[in-house]
């Protein structure tokens, strides 16, 4: 970013988004056939076999384009707001406030209700600081509120931006996409990795691969610094003006055609790999329509308001979908018209346990504590808007 540059433009369209890519994860979870909590057993609400075998396998890859989305809106949105010259400090008193108090409300949820009958303390002190997602063993990185190890990976990313930012900065403009091509390069190698150096023994009970490759190719927070980092590039390529002219409509289209790919390439190389060029090219789109000032319906006030409450819909979805399903029963499904109902009744709950999350917990705090206090006489500084990902 250029230093002479005081405040980035506004992108509301990005915010609408978010919402987006927390539905697809909860579609992910609500149709799973086996629950991260143990006993892992079925989420999918369908009694009929053809129906959950479908909806299993259609939102089969949801939840990872969802993910990876957020990781590379991080990558962009902190990218864009940043000013040279920011303190260390400061951001990351930001960023930890952005998402620990969320995360700890979560946490303390979940082991009243289930986790502490269920999580040895070797698993869930470590949930406490976000860093469970470095252990290997599948109690510990999809322990307590399951949704929670995403979070491991993006306090990593916070902490290292302000380390990475000024190098990133420095990369000539003509050499962006090499660095892009490169850090897409850089996840084929850690699936090539994942397939052929980790042990494929014991199988996860919730995924094909072993429990120890799908920590290191999916949960293991430096195998996903290279999303981020794209979103880095591309905020970059975006601010020089090398972004090629790419409609919403031709990133959607782009985006089913990778969610495709993803449904029948080899399972590790659907977690990232076949989607991050769509997912790309849809946060490129949808930005760049918003700094043409061309007006989209994700600006709207409902869409940007579903976006602000992403967080706090994705993080609760631990409890509401995993916890408060099994206190439903009916393991073996409803009816298709019934399950379809159970469904919308789990979203209503996931939006309404959001928004509390957001309304009572990550709005106050942000708005009381993310800044310093200004002493008195000092001048009043407007801030820049503080970036939002999950």
């Amino acid at each position: 970013m250029s230093p002479s540059e005081k405040r980035p433009a506004r992108l509301p369209s990005l915010t609408g988004l978010r919402f987006f890519a927390a539905l697809l994860v909860f579609c992910f979870h609500i149709t799973l056939a086996n629950s991260p909590i143990p006993p892992n057993k079925a989420i999918n609400p369908f009694a009929d076999p053809g129906v959950a075998d479908t909806t299993a396998w259609l939102f089969s890859k949801a939840g990872y384009v969802g993910v990876s989305f957020f990781f590379v809106l991080s990558g962009f949105v902190l990218t864009w707001s940043s000013r040279p010259g920011e303190r260390v400090r400061s951001f990351w008193r930001r960023r930890v406030l952005k998402i620990f108090p969320n995360h700890l409300v979560m946490w303390a949820a979940a082991m009243l209700l289930f986790a502490a009958a269920i999580t040895p303390w070797q698993s869930w002190l470590p949930n406490i600081f976000l860093i469970h997602s470095f252990f290997p063993q599948d109690v510990t990185y999809v322990g307590v509120n399951p949704p929670s190890w995403t979070l491991c990976s993006e306090l990593l990313f916070y902490l290292a931006f302000p380390f990475l930012i000024g190098p990133m900065r420095r990369i000539p403009v003509r050499r962006l996409w090499w660095w892009m091509t490169a850090a897409v390069a850089a996840m084929v190698v850690v699936e090539l990795i994942t397939q052929f150096l980790i042990a494929d023994t014991p199988r996860s009970p919730i995924t094909p691969v072993s429990t120890l490759q799908f920590w290191f190719g999916y949960i293991f927070p430096p195998s996903r610094i290279w999303e981020f980092l794209i979103g880095v590039l591309l905020a970059r390529i975006i601010h020089a003006g090398v972004w090629p002219r790419v409609r919403i409509s031709h990133a959607l289209l782009l985006m089913v055609l990778g969610y495709a790919a993803a449904l029948v390439v080899p399972f590790l190389y659907g977690f990232t790999v076949a989607t991050i060029l769509p997912i790309v090219a849809l946060i490129g789109a949808v930005a760049t329509t918003d700094l043409n000032g061309t007006p989209t319906w994700l600006a709207r006030p409902y869409a940007r308001w579903l976006g602000e409450i992403s967080f706090g819909f994705y993080l609760c979805q631990g409890v509401t979908v995993f916890y408060i399903r099994r206190l439903l029963g009916h393991e073996a499904g409803f009816g298709t018209p019934l399950a379809i109902a159970v469904i919308a009744m789990f979203l209503a709950i996931t939006l309404v346990g959001g928004w509390l999350l957001y309304s009572l917990v990550e709005r106050p705090v942000m708005n009381r504590w993310s800044r310093p206090r200004r002493r008195e006489g000092a001048p009043v500084v407007t801030p820049v808007p503080e970036p939002t990902t999950a």
